[in-house]
């Protein structure tokens, strides 16, 4: 095990008083950060107001951290956070820790189709043509996010020989800290949480590429269902190797990171489907007109 890397950062990056910045809050900023900015690649390209991009980044923001947060409480813990008023109150306080990204994801889906239908009727697109670039974003801020729970020695695997194992030291101390018995952390462990960002990076920049040179090419929806049924089809199969995040998965034959995983993989293959079907262009109706939009107009006009 002397190859094994022994992870003993601290999750702080400076302490005032009460106040501490972690490199987990700062991660996660980032993640809208980098999105903000690439969404203002897609609005100049496509002709959308940058005026948009405000609200779209506060809706987002504010979308994400509810809908993980009570993802986690009801998906994870629903016994502690609902079975007493101190614990109810405590869904409120996203700080205490406790994030779930199946429950972010499925609020942003939520809060999208409501700025699609708010926003975008007046200024040439919908929910599926939001949705097929906020995805590639998503894939970037994801990756950060998981960063930040290497930083907080936190969502990593079971224990491996493989080179790159880490020993999540941290955690072992902290488990001695609270006299709590310290499980997986004496031995290396997978550094699931960089499978996870490396995949979506990876991701990330295929479905970018796809953007940047086949615009003209894709139907509006096939970026999204290949999001779905991609990242969540990783997410599924590296939970087999990664260790349990409560109790009650002991001894389940899928966790629920898992269980959570298949409904997005169906609705990515469905979403897929449709987008061949129904074949609506990718671009937003103020996309300047090229040869090829032309021609895929055209082609459209003539079969009404």
């Amino acid at each position: 095990m002397l190859l094994a890397i022994h992870w003993n950062v601290n999750p702080e990056i400076f302490h005032i008083g009460n106040f501490a910045l972690r490199w987990y809050s700062l991660l996660f900023v980032s993640g809208f950060i980098i999105g903000w900015f690439i969404f203002q690649k897609y609005f100049k390209r496509e002709g959308i107001s940058e005026k948009l991009l405000d609200p779209l980044l506060y809706t987002l923001l504010l979308g994400t951290i509810v809908g993980a947060r009570l993802g986690h409480c009801l998906f994870y813990q629903p016994d502690y956070y609902l079975g007493s008023l101190s614990g109810f109150l405590e869904i409120f306080m996203p700080w205490k820790g406790g994030l779930a990204s199946h429950g972010g994801a499925i609020t942003l889906i939520l809060v999208m189709i409501w700025f699609g239908r708010h926003y975008g009727r007046r200024n040439g697109f919908d929910f599926w043509w939001i949705m097929d670039r906020l995805v590639i974003t998503v894939c970037f801020a994801g990756a950060m996010i998981r960063f930040g729970n290497l930083f907080n020695s936190e969502i990593y695997g079971g224990q491996t020989n493989l080179p790159w194992g880490i020993y999540f030291m941290e955690n072992l101390m902290r488990h001695f800290r609270l006299g709590e018995p310290a499980v997986w952390t004496e031995f290396p462990c997978h550094p699931t949480q960089l499978y996870e960002a490396f995949s979506y990076i990876i991701l990330g920049l295929g479905l970018q590429w796809a953007y940047k040179n086949r615009l003209e090419k894709l139907y509006r929806g096939e970026i999204f269902g290949i999001f779905l049924i991609c990242l969540f089809g990783v997410r599924f199969l590296i939970e087999f190797i990664k260790n349990d995040q409560v109790d009650f998965e002991a001894g389940m034959l899928l966790n629920m990171g898992q269980l959570l995983s298949i409904p997005f993989v169906i609705a990515g293959v469905v979403i897929l489907v449709m987008s061949f079907i129904k074949k609506v262009p990718a671009y937003a109706e103020s996309y300047p007109k090229t040869k090829a939009k032309a021609e895929a107009e055209a082609a459209k006009a003539a079969k009404k």
